[in-house]
């Protein structure tokens, strides 16, 4: 069994999940967990620092036994740009905003997106087909504060683009942080009333 095998089984067998673990030339062993999220499940748990630290002192027992080289170890939840990897993780963050990088360019669709795209943020949702993910967005540039706006203007038109899991190269939350009080990843993409 290697090393990383080991840290999963360690990282799983104390309940949580392995949402990524990243090691770097400079010696830095990372290691991102959350609690296991089910979707009937109540309210969710997020990771404390007393998590961090429980499964900190594990690991460093671990890598010692398994003779693991690094100079430190971070252990620390997945913050508000989580890497999205699995269907659980996209059937539990569906309508939020997130980015995502294509593996190819989406190609000529004859639409208004330019066919060497590869990067979209919008709003996670399930496609039409209930089979692949899309997501859903305005190129419409955001209203300034203090900004006034015609009421004749027309809303910029809506689009989406449809996926497969296997058609990511990557898949994150936006960071998106608001300081008035609002919830982050909380913004909403506009719905055309038509």
């Amino acid at each position: 069994m290697s090393w990383q095998e080991s840290v999963t089984q360690t990282v799983t067998g104390l309940g949580f999940d392995l949402v990524d673990l990243e090691r770097s030339a400079g010696g830095l062993l990372r290691v991102t967990i959350d609690w296991p999220w089910e979707p009937d499940q109540g309210e969710e748990r997020f990771v404390t620092v007393e998590d961090c630290e429980r499964i900190t002192r594990q690991l460093q027992y671990l890598l010692e036994v398994e003779a693991v080289d690094y100079k430190r170890l971070e252990v620390g939840s997945p913050g508000i740009d989580r890497p999205l990897r699995h269907e659980l993780d996209f059937i539990r963050f569906t309508g939020q905003v997130i980015d995502i990088t294509l593996r190819a360019p989406i190609g000529d669709t004859g639409g208004a997106v330019a066919p060497t795209r590869k990067k979209f943020r919008g709003a996670l949702e399930r496609a039409e087909d209930g089979q692949r993910w899309q997501i859903v967005w305005s190129d419409e540039p955001p209203v300034k504060p203090g900004q006034r706006v015609s009421k004749k203007r027309k809303p910029a038109p809506l689009q989406a683009l449809a996926f497969e899991l296997s058609e990511l190269q990557q898949a994150r939350l936006a960071p998106l942080v608001n300081f008035k009080g609002r919830s982050a990843g909380q913004v909403p993409v506009p719905r055309s009333t038509e």
